[in-house]
């Protein structure tokens, strides 16, 4: 499937930007223009079954990581994916050939879930995300209250399908943590290390990391933009 993109800039240097479930390429409102204000062309997809982009009869991460292939531009600089967008990203990594790939507090290990109660995030109203989300910009309320409208719920059937954790990386890669991470606790990461990954942790933030604290989110990217 050909996904739905928001693009920032026109620098030399591509990014990409993959976005986690229930939400679309409005969670970068406001780091796609910080990326791009240090050259680069951002380019963020809307996944399948969310946002601009079509719903799909089948969630994977492998069919996920196939859209992305069809989409974005080969050998891009830098690629950034959050939570079921990582996993995505991941998948794709061998094949999209990206210079550097950043992962933000990534779902790859499967957990016991109760989809029904994800899927019902759906109806959530403005005030009910305020509430589950204190520390983020009203904009960002407002763009994931929209988000919600055009998401597809049959898409967390993905959480069931995550690749695990994952060995060496494809590129020079970081996982960029929430604090604590629920996704890769400690002993997962420590594993990764080992693997030959990078891993910071943004001291507070939550899975969200980029719209809990974007300056440590930034921050966290010291070296890798």
């Amino acid at each position: 499937m050909m996904l739905a993109t928001r693009v920032w800039g026109s620098g030399p240097r591509t990014a990409v930007l993959v976005h986690g479930i229930m939400t679309d390429s409005r969670t970068w409102n406001r780091v796609a223009p910080a990326v791009a204000e240090r050259g680069y062309r951002v380019i963020a997809v809307d996944l399948r079954g969310h946002g601009a982009s079509g719903h799909g009869e089948t969630y994977t991460p492998a069919v996920l990581a196939a859209d992305l292939l069809e989409t974005l531009p080969p050998a891009p600089d830098l690629a950034i994916g959050h939570s079921l967008g990582s996993a995505a990203l991941l998948t794709a990594l061998p094949r999209l050939r990206c210079g550097r790939a950043i992962h933000c507090d990534p779902a790859w290990v499967s957990r016991p879930r109760d989809l029904a109660a994800l899927r019902a995030v759906k109806h959530a109203t403005w005030q009910e995300l305020r509430a589950a989300h204190p520390r983020w910009h009203d904009d960002d309320i407002t763009a994931e209250h929209q988000a919600l409208a055009t998401w597809d719920p049959s898409s967390v059937a993905a959480l069931v399908h995550l690749p695990g954790l994952p060995t060496t990386p494809a590129a020079p890669s970081l996982v960029l943590l929430a604090d604590p991470s629920e996704r890769i606790p400690p002993a997962a990461a420590a594993t990764l290390r080992r693997r030959g990954w990078h891993t910071r942790t943004v001291d507070g933030a939550g899975h969200t990391v980029h719209r809990d604290d974007l300056a440590g989110f930034l921050h966290g990217l010291s070296g890798w933009l």
